[in-house]
């Protein structure tokens, strides 16, 4: 006779079997592609045409430190085989703490990916020095055209932007006059050092904090506001193809918090970008799902950030989950799992992801959530 503690264990087996045979087919064991660190009863798909099988959660990387890394063991020794960070996170402490997991586990069990963090602030600072040279008159015709180009793309409509994080909005009015003044004042720059050479000089400080000889994936910019970033900057494909070449470097990406259709877009068309990241979940999903087919059709891989945020305040930053959105959640994943799991679960729904990330900031986090990413079978 099975005791309570049996019992409970083999209900909350049945209930996630019941959950993960909701989400999305993956990739079936004989699927072509690169795979790395596959084990059984875990479910991967394929990322675009990178063609990297990676795990169905992929390990975020803002929590990482030196002294907070050995629940990434844990959760490679699962199954999990992709791992994101940035030099901004932590000043420096997740790229360090990451070094700590190169060291701990074998480099072809996962996936790694950093990003530029220092291409979006330098380009920030220096259109912001320009702006604040500016006259009056000239200052005040440059905000009325952002917020008429912010208006016209709807970026910042609430259900759209979401508001993940403080000064969000602040970051795509900022971007938006960046645009209209790199259009009119570029030339006054040294693009080859802003620009191209930023790159070249943060991916190789990447490599020596993380202890790496390459970067399967690097993500340039980091969290883009608008299509334009993405354009405007030959820079960008110039720096990825000499680090390609020197074997630095694989695939490039982006990432984006805001405007997610048109960095979607914007990606696919520029045919040097293979994935990005994009915010994607139950409340902004209507404003992406059209650009997120076609970049499915296009083998451009997309993995989904900020995808319990809206429904679950993790981070306990003050704010209050809204009901309205936790109960689109609820309503479409009832049962008892918890709200950032049901989150998860929805995502996955989508056979036009590749993956969710999350941060799975401990032990505990990655004992409930990475086995979301389990076989349906």
């Amino acid at each position: 006779m099975q005791n309570r503690r049996e019992f409970l264990a083999s209900s909350s087996a049945t209930l996630l079997a019941q959950a993960l045979a909701t989400k999305a087919d993956a990739a079936p064991p004989g699927a072509s592609g690169e795979w790395r660190n596959r084990q059984s009863g875990v479910a991967y798909r394929q990322l675009g045409r990178t063609k990297f099988m990676i795990s169905e959660m992929v390990m975020g990387g803002n929590t990482i430190a030196p002294d907070n890394y050995e629940h990434v063991l844990t959760a490679v020794d699962m199954g999990l085989n992709y791992l994101d960070t940035s030099p901004a996170y932590g000043n420096g402490k997740s790229e360090a703490g990451y070094a700590r997991v190169l060291k701990a586990r074998s480099r072809d069990q996962f996936f790694l990916n950093t990003k530029v963090s220092l291409w979006d602030i330098n380009r920030g600072k220096i259109f912001k020095d320009i702006f604040d040279s500016l006259p009056d008159p000239e200052k005040a015709k440059l905000r009325t055209q952002a917020q008429d180009e912010i208006e016209r793309s709807g970026a910042l409509a609430p259900d759209y932007v979401c508001d993940y994080f403080p000064g969000q909005r602040g970051e795509t009015t900022d971007a938006v006059l960046a645009n209209l003044m790199e259009k009119k004042y570029g030339r006054r720059l040294d693009r080859h050092k802003n620009y191209k050479q930023l790159i070249l000089d943060s991916i190789d400080h990447s490599l020596k904090a993380l202890g790496a000889g390459e970067l399967d994936l690097m993500m340039c910019p980091h969290g883009a506001s608008t299509a334009y970033e993405l354009e405007g900057y030959p820079e960008i494909f110039d720096a990825f193809e000499t680090l390609r070449k020197a074997g630095k470097v694989r695939y490039l990406g982006v990432s984006a918090h805001t405007n997610t259709a048109a960095i979607l877009r914007a990606g696919v068309k520029s045919g040097h970008y293979s994935v990005a990241m994009i915010a994607y979940n139950i409340v902004n999903h209507g404003y992406a799902d059209e650009a997120l087919a076609d970049a499915k059709k296009a083998d451009f891989g997309v993995i989904a950030m900020k995808v319990a945020r809206p429904v679950f305040n993790g981070r306990n930053n003050g704010t209050k989950d809204d009901p309205a959105r936790v109960k689109l959640v609820t309503d479409a994943v009832p049962g008892p799992l918890k709200v950032p799991q049901k989150a998860y679960v929805w995502a996955l729904r989508n056979p036009n992801l590749s993956a969710v990330i999350s941060e799975l900031v401990n032990e505990r986090l990655v004992a409930e959530n990475l086995p979301l990413a389990g076989s349906k079978s």
